[in-house]
């Protein structure tokens, strides 16, 4: 396959593909793929995977196995974590072409319908980033039992003592140094 300058790494060419009988399949390795997740988050690990592509009755269906890893913060001690996600999906894809006579296809009775290129490409750049992005958890953990910042000093506390002096109190509010509740 020769690519055109603006292929991406999950990009192919299915004319061939489109030419065939439903049913007829091709695998593809994807190794070390790194993409643009946004500004709030990035790849820890290059994406890797398979991605097979099938030949139906409309189209070709996608489908993936990738796994990558993100680079988060743990939520408690913001401690660096990269947590390793699994992306799967299936997807079909049209075409907006047809192979046959190069006239584009009505795209008005399915507008919400996946497309094909016009040069008969199918792009999983944009769903994969999708699944990474619903991927990252709200709030990531360096570990389950992470005990998180200290509130006095902002140090981490599974490292070394916190024991920390009492504050000096306003003067004008020592005397509430000696109330005491009932209960105490």
């Amino acid at each position: 396959m020769t690519e055109r300058p603006d292929d991406g790494p999950l990009t192919w060419n299915v004319a061939g593909l489109l030419a065939e009988d439903p049913g007829a399949e091709r695998d593809h390795a994807v190794d070390g793929v790194r993409i643009d997740l946004g500004d709030d988050l990035s790849l820890a690990a290059p994406i890797e995977g398979s991605v097979r592509l099938i030949r139906t009755n409309r189209g070709i269906l996608a489908g993936t196995d990738l796994r990558a890893s993100l680079d988060l913060a743990c939520s408690r001690c913001l401690a660096k974590v990269a947590l390793p996600v699994d992306v799967r999906f299936q997807e079909e894809y049209l075409p907006s072409i047809d192979l046959a006579t190069g006239r584009p296809l009505p795209v008005t009775d399915e507008p919400d319908v996946l497309r094909l290129t016009d040069h008969h490409e199918l792009d999983l750049e944009t769903p994969v980033r999708e699944a990474l992005q619903l991927a990252e958890p709200i709030a990531p953990l360096c570990r389950p039992d992470c005990p998180g910042l200290c509130v006095v000093c902002g140090g981490r506390l599974d490292e070394g003592r916190h024991d920390h002096p009492d504050d000096e109190v306003d003067p004008r509010l020592e005397a509430l140094r000696a109330f005491r509740t009932d209960d105490a």
